[in-house]
């Protein structure tokens, strides 16, 4: 017997599954792997900032690309990374769960955190995972842009960086009394009124373009 839509949303942290304001979820039965699924934010925030600062500085020294190259290519790519972002979470994070072994997938991914959004130790790709996800990404990068890939991809891991720090704000701290507040408001709005809007995190100018945002 299949399971039914509603069963499947279910099993993917959409639709009948309603946030949980605490708690946490095993996602694991092997305690290691279980382990490496988590993280504290400062973990990765702290590697990909590193890592940003040793690919400007090889950049600036190793490459022929003059300062002002170097800075509109990191620029770029922090513009690329929300677009990125945007791309990634609407359609890989809420993936359809139209089948057992997406919905599984899915879950996850993302279900979970939409399941228990205030577990802190998921607000981020577990680093065991990530390294793997950045070398590829950087291959990419270097792959069609040869060397610009040295300043590109600083601009994208600082992107990235921010939108993990937004991410985790936004859902550790009550409403703050700043600009914050705004984007606060708006990944609220995906978590507890409509998950099939407002997938900007750090920003919602893509939802605005693609008709995704929603007050």
């Amino acid at each position: 017997m299949e399971p039914t839509t509603e069963r499947l949303q279910t099993m993917a942290g959409h639709g009948k599954t309603r946030p949980k304001n605490s708690g946490t979820k095993k996602l694991f039965d092997n305690p290691l792997l279980e382990a490496l699924s988590r993280t504290h934010i400062m973990v990765p925030i702290s590697m990909w900032l590193v890592l940003s600062v040793f690919l400007g500085w090889y950049a600036f020294t190793y490459t022929d690309m003059g300062a002002g190259t170097i800075g509109a290519l990191f620029v770029t790519g922090l513009f690329v990374f929300t677009l990125f972002e945007y791309v990634l979470h609407r359609y890989l994070y809420h993936l359809a769960p139209s089948t057992p072994r997406r919905a599984k997938i899915q879950y996850t991914f993302h279900g979970v955190h939409h399941e228990y959004p205030k577990d802190k130790t998921r607000l981020a790709m577990p680093p065991a995972l990530a390294v793997f996800v950045a070398a590829a990404f950087f291959s990419f990068f270097f792959l069609i842009m040869g060397e610009a890939a040295y300043a590109f991809f600083p601009g994208f891991l600082v992107g990235y960086s921010g939108y993990l720090a937004v991410h985790f704000i936004v859902h550790a701290y009550a409403p703050p009394k700043n600009f914050f507040k705004h984007l606060w408001v708006n990944h609220s709005v995906h978590h507890y009124k409509n998950p099939e809007s407002n997938y900007g995190v750090s920003t919602p100018i893509w939802d605005y373009v693609f008709g995704s945002f929603q007050k």
